[in-house]
This record gives C-alpha cells, structure tokens and sequence, in this order.
C-alpha cells in the first residue's frame, strides 16, 4: 500500500508588537486553517515549517531547511502579509507596504531547497509572488494606484467573498487542466501582484479586464506553479467559482510521481 504524502506547508508569521501581551510578544508562525484542510482533503498529511532562526535564546539542532525539502515530497507556499519590495530591489512606496521580508529570506530560502531537490511547489497569492520574486522578478506594490480600478482585487469588507474573473491562456497547463473552460470566477484577495515575470516563468492566466497576471508555471525544470487567487477559499458546493481539485490534484500527482 503506498505511503501517504507528506507536503510541507510554509509557515505564516505574526511579529511582536510594542505593547503585546502574553504569546504575542514572540514570533508566532502559525497555517491558515482554510489551507491546511485543502490540501488534507486528498488524505494528505501536512506539516508546517518553521523558520530556521539561530539568534534565539535557545540553539536548535543542525536541522536546515533543506533537510524538509529532503523528507517532504512537495511544498506550498500560502498567502498573508506583503513582501517587502526591497527583495526585489524597490523601496516601498508606502510604509505600510514595507512587507515582511523575514518571512521573504525565509520563503525564499525554502523554495529553493525544494526545486534544488527535485520537488513540486505550489504558490497561492503570496505563494505566488514569492515564486516570482524568488526567480528575479518584480511585484506591483499597490495595483489600484499602479494599474488602476478596473477589476477590484481586494475588498476588506467581504475578505473571502471578493471574486472576479480571469481568463485563461490557450495552450497552456492550466488550460490543459481545465479543458472546457476560457474564463471563470475566482476569489481575490491582494493588492499586489506579479509585474515582471521572473526567470523561465511563463504566464497561464490573467485578469479580467484589467491583464494582471493571475497564474504562472516554471518552463523546462520541475514543477512549481503559483496562482493568485485562493483555491482553498472556493467551497465545492458554489458552481460560480472555478473548481479547485485539478490544481490540488495535478500538484499531488506531481508529488507521488517522485516517491
């Protein structure tokens, strides 16, 4: 009987804050429920990585992230906080788009143990940006101010219920994962996106009207695929939304072809 995967999940952070009590004055790292329980919806079993920090009072082993990618067999990256623009060589045009670029040196760090050891990725909204980011490209910091109104990308009141659509790109992976289908709804929520595509990415989606790239797949080594929405957001019963398994599922059988 084959073994059940084991996919690592990168870990979301919570910084201390000045005048935090209790466990808020650490470092948290902690999963989104939602995206634990996608990924478990196959008989998954997933395991959050914590960051490798050796400034702490107490010293870790000689553990290093690329001992997970060794005994894992594939890695998301989930959503959360803004990257810092300085990873891609920008200064925030904002200080409250500073990011958090612990958890990009972290990000980083990991996602390249895991293509350096032969094993799919998967990034989600952040996950997605990171993956650029990773392979030299760019973000837009803010996309009303930096592309405009066209499609709303983000609406705090609704959170998860915010959707638009996207379109497609014909030829492509997703396409091929989606064969009957040239547009679709999907939750969106970020303001910052992918501007310039990194290294061998190539783009297999965008947004409706306004061209913002919405899905980008790693040509010629490995798989790593990233999406900009939430696939962990779209709830099976709402035939609106663009059904999440084959993307979960293509990630999956990506996984067990290299047990």
């Amino acid at each position: 009987m084959a073994r059940s995967l084991k996919i690592g999940l990168s870990a979301r952070f919570l910084h201390p804050r000045p005048g935090a009590t209790g466990t808020l004055r650490k470092t948290v790292q902690y999963l989104e429920q939602s995206m634990a329980n996608w990924v478990m919806s196959r008989d998954v079993l997933v395991l959050m990585i914590p960051s490798i920090n050796q400034d702490g009072v107490l010293h870790r082993s000689n553990m290093r992230l690329r001992d997970y990618a060794r005994e894992l067999d594939g890695l998301v990256l989930q959503g959360g906080a803004d990257l810092s623009p300085e990873s891609y060589g920008e200064e925030p045009l904002k200080p409250e788009w500073a990011g958090d670029r612990m958890r990009d040196d972290y990000e980083i760090e990991l996602f390249n143990e895991f293509v350096e050891a032969g094993k799919p990725v998967l990034g989600v909204c952040r996950g997605i940006q990171l993956i650029n980011v990773a392979l030299g490209g760019t973000l837009y910091q803010d996309l009303p101010s930096q592309v405009g109104a066209q499609t709303v990308h983000r609406n705090r009141e609704i959170y998860d219920g915010n959707v638009h659509e996207i379109r497609i790109e014909p030829g492509s992976g997703l396409a091929r994962s989606y064969p009957h289908v040239q547009s679709a709804l999907v939750n969106s929520l970020h303001h910052q996106a992918v501007r310039k595509p990194g290294r061998d990415l190539v783009v297999e989606a965008r947004s409706a009207p306004d061209d913002v790239i919405e899905a980008v797949r790693l040509k010629g080594r490995g798989y790593v695929f990233g999406v900009q929405w939430h696939p962990e957001f779209h709830r099976p019963d709402d035939a609106r939304l663009l059904d999440s398994a084959p993307i979960l599922e293509e990630f999956l059988a990506e996984a067990r072809r290299r047990i």
